[in-house]
């Protein structure tokens, strides 16, 4: 009867009983999940995280079922009782437990329950605000639980690999300089400064940098990051990832080590043998195919370029940069056209033109412009229909991409239990910014380029990094890069982002100082731990992964948080609010 849950209170764990333990007699402790009546006799449902036993109550005992008849739901009890089979009849082959039963002797009531708010079960509609405020009741339903339990066993997984690879656990500081060149950061103001501030780190970048000056090799980190922005469902203010740094490696080593850490996480925790090495593709092929720097890889519908099929149409809307189709085999109705328009317009495209065939007679904003010759062109086929977006190449591939996504899941293109993992790399090392006018490195300015030569300055929006991205089902699931080590080439790409020599002083001094010392060549990766949980579990909301997340505005509605605070506070820090 040995168990690791054994305590003072109980035995064993309520999901531990089995048949092997007919005729004991044992504790067991947890929350009263049901009480039933069946015939004069009392029956219990008792709940702990490893699952329910069911408890009968001998009807000629007539203190204890009077006893029992004074419990409600979410009472946490204390059971006494001999273990025994349940008759055939009653074998619940649904259960863990379903073989046997425990007849109670003694139960004492360790502490009483109100009527909870929410009901604590899985069949049941609740509102997400009522699950937030109540979270520690939503956590006790069994499918939360349940998912709460399996991030556990992947980070357990990523911890027994990295350990085996000789990467060493460092924890880097949550109180940090502030660097803006991503997200905003969340600032942390000093009250033993006044007017100063400190960060909360966005990723351990910069940290993990100086770990590999340090002679570390190698370093892992189960890590808070946290960012101030806009929330969607793969996206929370404060999130986990899986972060990790290497010495003395390129491009390939960094790829083949991830690779086989998630190769192991999915072994261990759902049974899976991911074989084969994980399809490559370029940042270029992905948005030229796919409209997408994250394809979903689960079904086909690739982009076609018919810019010059549609050159014979002179129509003025199809002079442009960039003309592409996608062919579906299906038709639509207007009223569904209609949505799939709204949908590329939502990506800045000017419009959606198509063309489909039916019974031999075409129909479409392009049907009265289709020609023998233009319908050879296109090679319209019975019971297809093409839709058109032309413009920017970047409008073009990213409406599209959209698009094809729509289409996916609309005709039920998708296989929801296959994995598709897939390496995204030569990403742009540049990208300019609109609104700032300016260059951008599309990573991180700590990115080493494939090119170091004059031509990083004369055409830096053609120089490709070394950067790479592990995306699965459609989800950038995490990414990385191989890292400046030298301190002329960083002041260069400092300079290429409009960062002056004072200004990369000002931000990135600690990190400059430290490249003067003997950097080794290093590189490293990150991966969100809640959206590996997420997806390993053919979920799509990752906040069913996180304890006690935030809600679409970032709020947390069980402690109120964000929240005023006392003017005492303030003051202390030196802070008054603007209204």
């Amino acid at each position: 009867m040995t168990s690791t849950f054994k305590t003072k209170l109980r035995d064993l764990a309520c999901g531990e009983i089995n048949s092997s333990l007919i005729g004991k007699r044992i504790a067991i402790a947890g929350w009263v999940r049901k009480i039933r009546n069946h015939g004069g006799i009392l029956f219990i449902d008792i709940r702990d995280r490893t699952g329910v036993v069911q408890v009968i109550v001998n009807p000629e005992d007539e203190n204890l079922n009077s006893m029992v008849k004074t419990l409600k739901k979410e009472f946490v009890i204390q059971v006494f009782g001999l273990v025994r089979k349940r008759p055939n009849d009653q074998i619940n082959k649904s259960m863990k437990t379903g073989e046997v039963e425990v007849l109670a002797e003694k139960i004492n009531v360790l502490n009483p329950s109100d009527e909870t708010p929410i009901e604590v079960k899985d069949d049941v509609v609740i509102t997400e605000k009522n699950r937030f405020k109540y979270r520690y009741l939503d956590l006790r339903r069994p499918k939360i639980q349940k998912n709460i339990l399996f991030r556990h066993e992947v980070v357990k997984a990523v911890r027994d690999f990295l350990n085996s690879k000789n990467f060493v656990e460092i924890e880097t500081p949550l109180l940090v300089k502030s660097t803006p060149e991503g997200a905003r950061d969340f600032l942390v103001p000093s009250r033993m400064h006044k007017g100063k501030f400190y960060a909360l780190p966005q990723s351990p970048q910069l940290y993990k940098q100086l770990l590999m000056i340090a002679g570390f090799d190698r370093y892992y980190q189960i890590v808070k990051c946290l960012r101030d922005e806009d929330l969607r469902a793969d996206r929370q203010p404060e999130f986990t990832q899986i972060d990790l740094e290497m010495s003395f490696v390129d491009q390939e080593d960094v790829m083949n080590l991830t690779e086989s850490l998630i190769k192991y996480v999915v072994e261990k925790t759902l049974g899976l043998e991911l074989n084969e090495p994980f399809q490559r593709m370029t940042y270029d092929e992905a948005m030229d195919k796919y409209g997408s720097d994250k394809p979903d890889l689960r079904f086909g519908l690739e982009l076609e370029d018919v810019k010059d099929a549609v050159k014979i149409l002179n129509l003025r809307i199809f002079e442009a940069e960039a003309v592409k189709a996608l062919r579906v085999d299906a038709l639509f109705s207007r009223k569904k056209i209609k949505e799939f328009e709204n949908i590329v317009k939502l990506y800045k495209a000017r419009g959606l033109a198509w063309i489909s065939l039916k019974d031999g007679s075409v129909s479409g904003s392009l049907s009265k412009f289709a020609t023998d010759e233009f319908l050879k062109r296109i090679n319209l086929k019975e019971g297809e229909t093409i839709f058109i977006v032309a413009g920017d190449k970047s409008i073009v591939n990213t409406s599209l991409g959209q698009l094809r996504l729509a289409l996916g899941k609309e005709l039920n293109l998708i296989n929801e239990d296959e994995f598709k993992f897939l390496w995204v790399t030569d990403f742009p090392m540049f990208e300019y910014d609109d609104e700032e006018k300016r260059l951008v490195a599309q990573h991180h300015p700590f990115t080493k380029p494939e090119v170091v030569s004059e031509e990083l300055e004369k055409h830096p929006l053609s120089v490709k990094a070394l950067a790479y991205d592990i995306v699965l089902n459609g989800w950038e699931l995490g990414g990385g890069s191989i890292r400046i080590e030298n301190i002329d080439l960083q002041r260069r790409i400092f300079k290429l982002i409009g960062l002056s020599d004072e200004e990369a002083e000002k931000k990135f001094g600690f990190l400059l100082e430290a490249l003067r010392y003997g950097a080794p060549p290093h590189g490293g990766l990150a991966i969100g731990l809640d959206r590996l949980a997420t997806l390993l579990s053919k979920q799509t909301d990752i906040r069913e992964f996180i304890a006690f997340p935030k809600n679409k505005s970032a709020e947390n509605p069980m402690d109120g948080s964000p929240s005023e605070v006392d003017p005492r506070q303030l003051e202390e820090l030196g802070i008054s609010i603007r209204k």
